[in-house]
C-alpha cells in the first residue's frame, strides 16, 4: 500500500476509534446502514417536511396520495388512483383499494380524513401544513369508502401537487404531540428507536406494492462530516446523504448533486435596529459570498430569492447583492446619525448541522459583520429548540435576530414558499407587508402567466425593497455511497431517502 494510503487508513481508523466505533466489514447484503448528520426530533408524519424526519419517514414508512414524477415534474397517482376538480374550491380523489397500514387498519376514506385532521391539529405546529398548505383550510367529506372530497377555503388549482407531501397515517395513531411511533402504508415498519443511538426499520411482508430489495435499514447519526465519510469508507455505513465539499475527495464513491435547497438568514424586520432597511441592506453588502463558497463548493449558486430556477415564480431579473463592505459602513453610519441603534446586539439563531459547515459559515459571516461595525452573537441550537425560533409565536419576539434557515421547494411552484415564509400570517414569516400579502393572494388562485408574474413581483419586492433576508446560496449536496450499493442521489435526497430505490451491486 502506498504511504499516503497507509496514513489515510490510519487516520480513518483513529477517527472511528475516538467515536467508539470499530471498523468492520460491510453489513449483510439485505440491509443497509445510513449515517445522518442529526437525530430526528420525532417521526411525526405531519412533521415530515423537516429533512431530519423525512429522510427516515417518506416513502419508507409513510406514503402520500400523489407523487411528483422526477423525470417530467408531473403529478402521478400513489395512494390515490385518480382525481378531478368538481368545483373551483373542491377536488375529488379516488383511493387505491386493498391497501393496509402496518397495524392492519385499512387505507380508506376514513383514514384520509384522519390524516388531514392530524395535519390541521391544534396541539402543535405541523410544518407540512404550514409549508405546504399555509393559509389553506381543508374540509374533507367521505363520498364512499374509497372516494373523498376536499373542499378548500379558496380555489387551489394545484391541490393535487400539494397532496404529494401530505403523508397518510393510520387512524389509530394518537394525537398526543409529535409521535415517535409512525404507522403508515409504506414498505417498511419502524422496529426500534434507541434514543441517542439508532433507528431501525424492517421490510413489510404485506406491503401493497412492489417488494423492495433492501430488507431493512439502520439509521445512525454523527455530527462530523469527516466521521460520516469515514464510516462509509470503512464499511461501517453504506451511505451518508450529506458530507462537506472538503470530504468529497473520492470520485469512486462521492457524488455532487443539486439538492433543491436554498439557504438564508431570516431577518426580524420589525425589531430595531433590523427594522431599518439600511441595516438590512448593510448585512447583505458586508458578506463575501464568493469567498464563502470554499465551505460549500464552487457549484453553489449565489441566492437572490428563496426558490430556484426550476420553480414557477422564480424571477430571473433579480441580481444577488454585491460584496461592498464600504457601502455597508456608509449605510450604517447614515442610520446611526438618524438615531437607529446600530450598536445593539443582533443574535444569530443557528442550528447544529442544518447543513454542512453551517457553524463555520456563521462564524465567518459574524467576522465580516464585525468589520463593518455590526455587533452579532451566535446561539446554536439542536433541531427541537431551533424550531421554536422558526415558528410563530416566536419565543423572544423583541429580540433582534437572524434565523439560519434552509428551504427546499421540490414541488415546482412558489406557493410552497411564499405564504409560509413571507405572508404576514405565515408561520415562519418575519415580514409584515400588505404589498407582499396582496401579491401572494393574487397568485395562489390564479393559473398561467398571472400566477407566475404575481410571485415574481413578490420575490422582487422582498429582495429589492424590503430586503427580507440575508441571502446565501442555491445549494449543492455531496454524498458518499458504498461501492456495494447501486444508488445515486437525486434532487430530493436531502429531504428523503427512498430505500426501495436502492439496489446492490452484482459482485456483492
Amino acid at each position: 500500500m502506498p504511504k499516503g494510503k497507509i496514513y489515510l487508513a490510519a487516520g480513518i481508523s483513529g477517527l472511528l476509534a475516538v467515536a467508539g466505533i470499530a471498523p468492520q466489514s460491510f453489513a449483510a447484503n439485505e440491509t443497509v446502514t445510513v449515517v445522518l448528520p442529526e437525530e430526528p426530533p420525532s417521526l411525526e408524519p405531519c412533521e415530515s417536511k423537516h429533512s431530519s424526519v423525512g429522510r427516515v419517514l417518506i416513502q419508507n414508512i409513510t406514503e402520500p396520495l400523489t407523487v411528483i414524477d422526477p423525470q417530467t415534474g408531473k403529478v402521478k397517482p400513489e395512494l390515490a388512483t385518480s382525481w378531478e376538480q368538481t368545483a373551483p374550491d373542491t377536488w375529488r380523489f379516488h383511493l387505491r383499494e386493498g391497501v393496509k397500514f402496518s397495524d392492519g387498519a385499512p387505507f380508506d376514506a376514513r383514514a384520509v380524513v384522519a390524516s388531514i385532521e392530524r395535519l390541521q391539529r391544534g396541539d402543535m405546529t405541523c410544518n407540512t401544513k404550514q409549508q405546504t398548505l399555509g393559509g389553506v383550510d381543508v374540509q374533507t367529506t367521505i363520498v364512499s369508502d374509497y372516494v373523498v372530497d376536499f373542499k378548500t377555503n379558496k380555489p387551489i388549482p394545484i391541490f393535487p401537487t400539494m397532496m404529494t407531501v401530505v403523508q397518510m397515517s393510520s387512524p389509530n395513531m394518537k394525537l398526543e404531540g409529535a409521535s415517535r411511533r409512525p404507522i403508515g402504508t409504506g414498505p417498511y415498519v419502524l422496529t426500534a428507536w434507541n434514543a441517542g443511538t439508532d433507528i431501525t426499520v424492517e421490510r413489510r411482508d404485506d406491503y401493497w406494492g412492489e417488494k423492495p430489495v433492501v430488507a431493512g435499514a439502520r439509521y445512525v447519526w454523527r455530527s462530523e462530516s469527516a466521521l460520516r465519510a469515514a464510516m462509509v469508507a470503512t464499511g461501517e455505513a453504506d451511505l451518508t446523504p450529506i458530507i462537506s465539499v472538503a470530504d468529497a475527495n473520492n470520485p469512486e464513491t462521492d457524488l455532487a448533486y443539486p439538492n433543491g435547497e436554498t439557504t438564508r438568514l431570516r431577518i426580524s424586520t420589525n425589531v430595531p435596529p433590523l427594522d431599518d432597511k439600511r441595516v438590512r441592506l448593510a448585512l447583505n453588502l458586508a458578506i463575501d459570498r464568493e469567498g464563502l463558497k470554499v465551505l460549500f463548493g464552487e457549484e453553489a449558486k449565489l441566492a437572490e430569492q428563496l426558490v430556484g430556477p426550476n420553480v414557477n415564480g422564480f424571477n430571473p431579473d433579480i441580481q444577488p447583492f454585491p460584496y461592498d463592505p464600504e457601502k455597508a459602513k456608509q449605510l450604517l453610519a447614515e442610520a446611526k446619525a438618524d438615531g437607529v441603534p446600530v450598536d445593539k446586539a443582533i443574535t444569530i439563531i443557528g442550528r447544529n448541522e442544518i447543513y454542512v459547515n453551517a457553524g463555520e459559515a456563521l462564524e465567518a459571516m459574524q467576522a465580516m459583520w464585525s468589520e463593518v461595525g455590526l455587533n452579532t452573537q451566535i446561539r446554536m441550537f439542536d433541531t427541537g429548540n431551533w424550531l421554536r425560533y422558526q415558528n410563530r409565536p416566536f419565543p423572544e419576539p423583541d429580540m433582534a435576530n437572524l434565523h439560519q434557515d434552509q428551504h427546499d421547494n421540490l414541488l415546482g411552484d412558489a406557493t410552497f414558499t411564499a405564504f409560509n415564509k413571507y405572508d404576514s400570517e405565515g408561520v415562519n414569516s418575519a415580514v409584515y407587508d400588505k404589498r407582499v400579502d396582496d401579491l401572494i393572494a393574487k397568485a395562489e388562485p390564479a393559473t398561467g402567466e398571472t400566477r407566475t408574474k404575481a410571485f415574481q413581483e413578490a420575490f422582487k419586492l422582498l429582495h429589492d425593497d424590503i430586503v427580507a433576508d440575508v441571502y446565501m446560496y442555491h445549494m449543492i449536496g455531496y454524498t458518499r455511497v458504498s461501492p456495494r450499493l447501486d444508488w445515486r442521489p437525486s434532487l430530493a435526497t436531502n429531504s428523503e431517502i427512498d430505500l426501495s430505490e436502492i439496489r446492490f451491486q452484482a459482485s456483492e
